[in-house]
């Protein structure tokens, strides 16, 4: 068997436990393997994304044992391209934490980094539900770490509210297993395709059940209506790096709906025909309304961004919910666009509240190179705004093509426009209070933690290696704008390959050792 495609798992996994217990007192040669381990990790996630690129589903069987008896890791266009997007946004983001000390706050940030990423590559590569509910739960123990990184009073209730809306969706989805497993006598995402469509639709009541649960569980990690609530205060009072991050974290869920709805319970199966997408397109429409309304009413620069990441989620699973070639294709798009758009502003917002000592969107005393941040927070909110030249105008354009539909293109098209608009003013304003409105007004009491890292001190310019992060987040949305074409070829295999599901069950079920 090729053994590349569980390097992505055993890689952190290895690293992390040897830079907690090891190297924690010793920030520089922990810095040294982490860096090292996450690099690793993108070299190997370009070798997999080259597997992949030819439409071939590789399988590895844990232990030689056949699906869906033992444990398989599934490698298609997809799971690759998720791997990849992780690696990359790891790897930018490690480099501002080290630039910046944010890292330096705590002993177990890179342990903690590294099981992270573990969880993160795992469910996007795992071709078995309970595997996902696994890995799900080692990237949010993970999280819960990191959330609270270099303590305060504000992180720790935020993280409070993260970890009980968490482990309330963790308890929902071991039920929605139950449920399945009772039904089905299987957890194995191919084998559900098989033993699901077996199953006629008067009697695949306790199999819809078990949809609606896993819905809402994916719901809960994608921050969709009416389960939203915990992202802006938990990505407001996070680290920004780590926030930066968590950028892909709302992206496991997306691509959990994907995977495991489209496979298992997707269109043309009888017993759950339709079911996914009559729940999910509702709410997304109403996620992008809460969105683009809490950006218009944020007074502070870090909730505003929160906000909009709950926008382009929303944005993100309309395209979803059509369950479509080129609906999917669209979203698959428009999901590397945001996740790196969002990465971005939180690497912006690093800089800035740091210097300004102070989060919320008021008049204040212009901070050191004021017109580079001022540069790089347009930049930023021109791309989440889904303005041209950058990628969210053709992302949304994308979506807003797909989305023809009677049904849907009246909401689709008036929710994402209006959204849209909305987020552009809510943007603006920030931009204008941050940057263009600085008086000689002294600085509010309300100020940053004192634990902010001495190399963000207001009176310090950002050095090269603090910017050169963001700076990158905003040449890969410029990339992606330039290449979209190629790109989107790309995502459209990647998309007819997801819709392949007999390709992808014979290849997991076979009984060789490679599929």
């Amino acid at each position: 068997m090729m053994h590349w495609i569980i390097l992505p798992v055993v890689l952190p996994a290895l690293l992390a436990p040897l830079i907690g217990f090891v190297m924690r007192h010793d920030i520089v040669l922990a810095r040294a393997a982490s860096v090292t381990g996450t690099l690793l990790l993108l070299g190997i996630a370009l070798f997999l994304t080259g597997m992949a690129a030819d439409g071939t589903t590789h399988v590895y069987r844990l232990g030689d044992w056949p699906a869906p008896f033992g444990i398989v890791l599934v490698l298609d266009r997809l799971s690759a391209l998720m791997v990849l997007l992780t690696a990359t946004l790891a790897t930018i983001v490690l480099i501002h934490a080290i630039a910046t000390g944010w890292d330096a706050k705590g002993r177990h940030f890179h342990a903690l980094f590294q099981f992270q990423l573990m969880g993160i590559c795992g469910a996007f590569l795992t071709g078995d539900i309970f595997n996902l509910f696994v890995f799900f739960e080692v990237l949010l123990i993970a999280s819960y770490g990191l959330m609270i990184h270099a303590g305060g009073k504000e992180r720790m209730q935020a993280g409070l509210q993260y970890v009980v809306m968490n482990l309330a969706g963790s308890t929902l989805f071991l039920f929605a297993l139950g449920t399945l497993y009772a039904s089905t006598g299987t957890l194995n995402i191919a084998d559900l395709a098989v033993r699901v469509a077996e199953i006629p639709a008067d009697q695949a009541a306790l199999v819809r059940v078990a949809v609606i649960l896993l819905m809402v569980v994916f719901a809960v990690k994608a921050a969709l209506f009416p389960v939203q609530f915990w992202l802006p205060a938990t990505y407001a009072n996070a680290p920004a790096p780590v926030a930066a991050l968590f950028a892909i974290m709302t992206k496991v869920g997306a691509y959990a709906i994907l995977r495991v709805h489209t496979v298992a319970f997707g269109p043309g199966i009888p017993g759950t025909e339709g079911l996914p997408g009559t729940w999910l397109f509702p709410a997304a429409i109403v996620t992008i309304a809460i969105g683009a309304i809490g950006v218009l009413g944020a007074r502070n620069l870090l909730p505003l961004i929160g906000f909009s990441v709950v926008g382009s989620m929303g944005t993100l699973l309309v395209a979803v919910a059509a369950f479509s070639d080129t609906a999917t294709s669209a979203a698959l798009y428009y999901m590397v666009h945001s996740t790196f758009a969002a990465a971005s502003l939180f690497l912006i917002a690093d800089l800035v509240v740091t210097r300004r000592m102070a989060d919320t969107l008021t008049p204040l005393p212009p901070t050191v190179q004021n017109g580079l941040f001022a540069a790089l927070f347009f930049a930023g909110a021109i791309a989440m705004a889904g303005m041209p030249p950058l990628s969210g105008f053709l992302g949304k354009l994308l979506i807003l093509d797909a989305m023809r539909e009677p049904g849907q293109m009246a909401w689709t098209w008036s929710v994402i426009l209006v959204g849209s608009l909305l987020t552009i003013v809510g943007f603006a304003r920030a931009g204008s209070t941050l940057f263009w409105k600085s008086t000689a007004i002294p600085t509010p009491e309300r100020t940053v933690e004192d634990d902010m890292p001495p190399s963000l001190s207001p009176a310090n310019p950002a050095t090269t290696l603090q910017v050169a992060p963001t700076m990158v987040t905003l040449a890969l949305l410029g990339a992606l704008a330039i290449f979209a074409g190629p790109v989107s070829a790309y995502l459209q295999d990647t998309s007819a390959q997801l819709f392949d599901r007999a390709g992808y069950v014979s290849a997991v079920l076979a009984n060789g050792g490679e599929g």
